[in-house]
């Protein structure tokens, strides 16, 4: 297994149907509660460990999943509201890097999805099949649907547990 991608890279489904959008959505939503059950019990010297050789640590995976998110909700949000709105990346490796990451509690960060988790599925269950195929114009990857989104990061917080789970499954934490 590659510890890079330890449930696989992201592969968008051929299309969507409004099953497979609830089945991504319920994933969404079950993200906080599975990465801090993830992280359950891990004292700092762990939360310090990359979870793979030049990774990031279990601590930066919490951070970054929380400041992902919230970039992800604020894109679905204005694709909702605008035509086809600008989307700008921002650089992950960079704010990993940034204090609040490198050294913050987790605590915030898994507090902090809870809220934003809850917001995101009640916003997402709101949505009819129409505003799916809604756009925003990401800077890197061009025009996105919130199909592709929703399935991107339902993928995603999956993903970074995984990410937890199997270092821990690894290191036999």
């Amino acid at each position: 297994m590659d510890p890079r991608y330890p449930i696989g890279t992201f592969t968008p489904p051929p299309s969507f149907t409004p099953a497979l959008r609830a089945g991504y959505i319920e994933q969404i939503a079950a993200v906080p509660a599975r990465l801090r059950e993830a992280v359950g019990g891990l004292t700092e010297p762990y939360l310090g460990h990359p979870y793979r050789e030049d990774g990031w640590t279990l601590a930066q995976v919490v951070h970054h999943v929380a400041d992902s998110h919230i970039n992800a909700y604020v894109r679905f949000k204005l694709a909702v509201t605008e035509d086809n709105p600008p989307v700008k990346a921002y650089n992950e490796a960079r704010w990993a890097e940034l204090p609040d990451a490198a050294a913050g509690e987790i605590g915030v960060s898994l507090d902090l999805l809870e809220s934003l988790h809850g917001r995101w599925v009640a916003f997402l269950r709101s949505l009819d099949a129409a505003q799916f195929e809604r756009t925003y114009n990401h800077s890197a990857m061009g025009p996105v649907t919130l199909d592709h989104a929703l399935a991107l990061y339902a993928w995603h917080g999956r993903h970074h547990t995984a990410h937890i789970t199997a270092l821990r499954e690894r290191m036999g934490w």
